[in-house]
């Protein structure tokens, strides 16, 4: 599945190369040459992806990478961290800095789509293409189809990103603010009970199956996807 990726690298050659591959292989990718003109992206909208170079102009990638775990709003964004330092103690400051990946240059466009990937199934797997399942309940992102037992479930596309979201997602507690924020996107502005709504409109497309009860009302807190 295609993701926004924010790829933040100082080297013009550099960054053609990496952006046109990422773009050839479906991705939308947003530049920056700088950690400040980065954080300016970020401001306006998350994206599913962060690959940030070491060495940039002024605030470093490893200072970014700081900034960025330590902010409520962006702490949880994926982030591989790109550069030519390879010593091992270069490549523990970048993971404890909280970066998911450590790649060292140069590297091929065939490993980059792969860490890409691996980072983005354990980090954020709604934005991968992997077929989900949840007790007969299956989604498949690919084909954006949604079966229950065997039978075609009918879902508009909020509600097919909500489930999605859920079932990759299972037994945690997700109140309405952060649904906003990962279904519908950062910086929409969308009143929180619209939410109430569409989770309405999930559970009535589930229920002739029985799968309506996979969606659980927290009460205080907000909604849940659990098989228990």
């Amino acid at each position: 599945m295609p993701a926004n990726i924010l790829l933040v690298e100082d080297e013009p050659a550099i960054q053609e190369l990496i952006a046109f591959n990422l773009t050839q292989a479906g991705h939308h990718v947003m530049r920056a040459d700088s950690a400040e003109s980065a954080q300016n992206i970020v401001r306006n909208a998350l994206p599913d992806l962060i690959l940030l170079d070491w060495m940039l102009p002024g605030m470093t990638g490893i200072e970014l990478a700081k900034k960025l775990r330590a902010e409520e709003r962006t702490k949880t964004i994926p982030l591989i961290m790109l550069t030519a330092r390879s010593d091992e103690q270069d490549k523990i400051t970048g993971l404890d800095t909280g970066a998911d990946d450590y790649i060292t240059k140069p590297f091929s466009p065939r490993e980059l789509q792969a860490r890409i990937k691996a980072v983005l199934r354990r980090r954020a797997p709604q934005v991968t293409d992997d077929l989900v399942e949840v007790q007969g309940l299956k989604l498949d992102p690919t084909t954006h189809r949604v079966t229950g037992n065997g039978e075609h479930i009918d879902l508009g596309p909020t509600e097919f990103r909500l489930l999605h979201y859920f079932m990759t997602h299972p037994e945690r507690v997700h109140s309405r603010a952060q649904l906003l924020d990962q279904v519908w996107g950062d910086h929409v502005f969308v009143e929180e009970r619209t939410v109430d709504v569409h989770i309405r409109r999930l559970r009535s497309a589930l229920e002739a199956t029985n799968f309506d009860r996979l969606i659980q009302t927290v009460r205080g807190t907000g909604y849940r996807l659990s098989a228990q």
